[in-house]
């Protein structure tokens, strides 16, 4: 038995394993089309318009590029994490809670423009 299947049947998560890996993808990409959207925004708005704190935040100390980039990496490394330790159903959860409440609301908002 190797150590990956042995971390695979010891998942916390009913999720099957590919599904996992779809949910990890997804937020992936989530992630990406977020940072893309807010960059954009950012430029199309002005750093005002940036809700997250955090992100602003980061922004502020290291400027739209880099502050993006940084938070982005943070959260793409605490999804692996998730997924890793086999809790898909929270990388899952995480994925349609960014849909919702950043990737929805910037298309909206461009869409509005």
């Amino acid at each position: 038995m190797t150590a990956l299947s042995v971390h695979h049947s010891a998942a916390r998560s009913p999720i099957p394993y590919r599904a996992g890996d779809l949910a990890v993808i997804a937020f992936i990409f989530v992630q990406y089309l977020d940072g893309a959207l807010t960059y954009l925004g950012l430029h199309f708005w002005g750093p005002t318009i940036e809700a997250n704190p955090l992100v602003s935040s980061a922004i502020g100390f290291a400027g739209i590029g880099a502050g993006l980039v940084a938070t982005k990496l943070i959260a793409i490394g605490m999804g692996m994490l998730l997924h890793l330790q086999g809790i898909h159903r929270a990388v899952a959860f995480l994925t349609a809670f960014y849909v919702a409440v950043a990737v929805v609301p910037w298309l909206l908002m461009f869409a509005t423009q």
